[in-house]
């Protein structure tokens, strides 16, 4: 099974954590963060002095490196950490490194979609009755892994560290439903949720918000306006809501959708 590796970003104090495909939401969050600590300190104030840990899934031949983006986080404070995301101990070593360079870590988001398999075929395994013997494997299996990982080892090493956090879990409108010729897809999606309402109903009471954050959307990575899609910097700011909650107020699931793009309820 190929071993999924994920870059993650420790962002130092007053930062914020995640982990994607690519660097984009992570360094849409530093740059969020660096905003806000520099210009809003009255308007956010829960979120300063935050550690934790953002990054990105690394290619076959980028393995360790930062490559066009080490500029980039170097400007941010970023520090870069290498780590499986569907291993519980990898995650819970990534979150002391941090907690031993910062301090205490207040948010940890997973935005990293881990796949196993040669994933051939069409997108998502195509329909059931045509779906080879590894379907499962491929397209079901490592999201939901991935997912058990991160939560597992972040609501550990939160609830040692004690005190309020917040945990947000990235995933896609197939969470939401199921799709012809994808449903594959959609139950690893689906896994994703059920672990995340599960965590946020087990920390809840300890003060740890945990939220799932689904983008029903298309992500545009090109720095565009267009409406019709979802950019890194627009995420990184529903983050920054859902980690600015008051215990009191708690959202523990959030769509987004662009404006311009079908959205179905």
């Amino acid at each position: 099974m190929p071993r999924p590796d994920i870059s993650f970003q420790d962002l130092g104090p007053g930062r914020c954590a995640a982990q994607r495909e690519t660097s984009a939401t992570g360094r849409a969050l530093a740059r969020w963060r660096h905003a806000h600590r520099t210009r809003h300190r009255r308007s956010q104030p829960r979120l300063l002095g935050h550690r934790a840990i953002a990054g990105r899934r690394l290619g076959r031949h980028r393995r360790g490196t930062l490559g066009a983006d080490a500029g980039a986080r170097a400007r941010a404070g970023a520090h870069a950490l290498e780590v499986d995301v569907t291993d519980q101990a990898s995650v819970a070593g990534a979150l002391r490194e941090v907690a031993e360079r910062h301090g205490r870590v207040d948010l940890v988001v997973n935005a990293a979609s881990p796949y196993g398999g040669s994933r051939s075929g069409p997108f998502g395994g195509g329909p059931l009755a045509e779906a080879g013997p590894s379907g499962f494997e491929d397209w079901s299996a490592m999201p939901v892994r991935g997912a058990f990982a991160f939560l597992s080892a972040s609501a550990r090493f939160l609830a040692d560290q004690g005190g309020e956090a917040t945990v947000v879990q990235v995933t896609g409108g197939s969470s939401r439903r199921a799709m012809a010729g994808r449903g594959l897809w959609a139950a690893g999606a689906f896994g994703v949720r059920a672990l995340t309402q599960a965590a946020a109903l087990e920390l809840r009471a300890q003060g740890i918000h945990v939220a799932l954050l689904v983008v029903d959307a298309v992500i545009d990575r090109s720095g565009g306006d267009d409406a019709g899609s979802a950019d890194p910097a627009s995420l990184a700011d529903a983050v920054a809501y859902l980690a600015g909650q008051s215990p009191r107020a708690m959202t523990h699931e959030l769509q987004v959708t662009p404006a311009l793009d079908q959205w179905v309820p």
